[in-house]
């Protein structure tokens, strides 16, 4: 890996959350993901299944986490299985986890082989009553792929039908929504990265370049910085293509007089960052770019305030929302009889600002997080509003990450990163 060692008592003290969830007699088991092929002998690089590096720290594939807090003996209580090494794997792909270093990564005293699996959960499932299954559950999740944890819960169901079944994700998307110290740290990494790649960009674009260098440029400062690259695919969208909120194709020439609307951020160590800047092709806004930017901007740092404990997502932006009626009014895009007449299904500002305002984010882009409770300290949003005219060939979008504190407003990640006209223009012609 190419990211610092994290300190394994940040993946102590996530198991200790969530076994203090578990039910008596109940076991939780978490498995990696797969390496999955592309054809021939290819494969896609290999991400690991974010449960299991949440509360383990193993960054590796065929690997697999059990916490049985009642086991009868001690020692099974957390167990983690990795993958045997030898010396035909260490010099066709090379280092993989000893036992030992499984134990310094995760914090967990007993490591077996993946090999000794299926008797030792054998063995653990006589003491139990309840096992807990890790299905995917996300709001924004569409899987078709079989992943390796939905073979083991085929499996397990077959072999065990007389157990009681429990999701593990509502405990999850509890515990990994808050924040300990040590990921805001991992995330702020992330975000310096970030802002390295942001002010490369600065003296890079120009009329003529190509959003496909602009990547470049991007993904070697990211990689130069320790991440694996971009946090999510990137999206480098000049002139009417900002208008596609999901632009990936990253293949049209940045013309004069356009702006330039980037989705781009690296990851560190699996935790994501998530920056939007637009920024103006040759250095320089025209007045209507300006008023547009600086209404979105405003609309950013009016609902950055609200992200405060206790706040409720739905109203949160249903309040953004308003924020961003009154300056589509002030801007000439609406005027009152649209907003009068609107439909509340579908509000009048929804025609140029369609998407939400804020996710949460942390071991995934789009985070794991309670939604219909209130907000709570620690927790990590992005604020994004946009503003996009397609007749204008126009669109405008910016997006910083902040964590919420206890009291006062949130502490914003991006602070460092330019985003003010004024600075944008100044590094850009420096």
């Amino acid at each position: 890996m190419k990211y610092h060692t994290i300190p394994n008592t940040l993946f102590i003290k996530n198991r200790k959350k969530f076994r203090a969830q578990m039910k008596p007699k109940s076991i939780a088991v978490f498995n990696s993901n797969d390496v999955y092929p592309i054809s021939a002998d290819a494969t896609m690089p290999f991400e690991q299944q974010r449960d299991i590096f949440y509360l383990s720290g193993a960054d590796q594939e065929e690997t697999i986490l059990i916490l049985f807090p009642d086991a009868l003996d001690k020692k099974h209580r957390e167990v983690l299985f990795v993958r045997e090494t030898n010396e035909h794997i260490a010099i066709w792909e090379g280092e993989k986890l000893t036992k030992e270093r499984a134990t310094e990564v995760s914090g967990i005293q007993t490591i077996y082989w993946l090999s000794d699996f299926d008797k030792v959960f054998f063995d653990l499932m006589t003491e139990a009553d309840t096992v807990y299954f890790n299905t995917n559950e996300h709001y924004r999740q569409a899987v078709e792929t079989q992943t390796r944890e939905d073979r083991f819960i085929k499996k397990c169901k077959e072999n065990f039908p007389a157990h009681q079944w429990a999701k593990s994700f509502p405990i999850l998307q509890q515990i990994r929504g808050v924040k300990e110290p040590e990921e805001l740290d991992l995330m702020q990494t992330a975000c310096n990265i970030t802002e390295k790649g942001f002010r490369r960009l600065l003296g890079f674009i120009k009329p003529g370049v190509w959003e496909y260098e602009i990547e470049a440029e991007l993904l070697h400062e990211f990689i130069r910085n320790r991440s694996k690259g971009f946090a999510y695919t990137p999206i480098i969208a000049s002139g009417n293509n900002a208008n596609v909120l999901h632009y990936i194709e990253n293949n049209q020439q940045c013309k004069d007089g356009d702006l330039i609307l980037m989705d781009v951020a690296a990851e560190y160590a699996n935790y994501s960052s998530d920056l939007t800047r637009t920024i103006p092709v040759n250095g320089k806004f025209t007045k209507r770019q300006a008023a547009v930017y600086n209404a979105v901007l405003r609309v950013k740092n009016e609902a950055t305030k609200l992200l405060v404990p206790g706040t409720l997502w739905a109203e949160y932006h249903k309040e953004c929302g308003k924020l961003m009626t009154s300056e589509l009014l002030g801007l000439g895009l609406l005027d009152k009889a649209d907003v009068q007449n609107e439909n509340p299904d579908w509000p009048a500002y929804k025609k140029y600002f369609m998407h939400g305002t804020s996710h949460h984010i942390g071991l995934n882009t789009h985070d794991y997080g309670e939604l219909k409770t209130p907000m709570k300290a620690n927790m990590v949003f992005t604020v994004e509003p946009g503003i996009y005219i397609p007749e204008e060939k126009m669109g405008i979008r910016i997006e910083d990450d902040v964590v919420i504190q206890e009291k006062g407003a949130p502490f914003n990640l991006m602070a460092n990163i330019p985003i003010e006209v004024e600075e944008l223009e100044e590094l850009m012609h420096a």
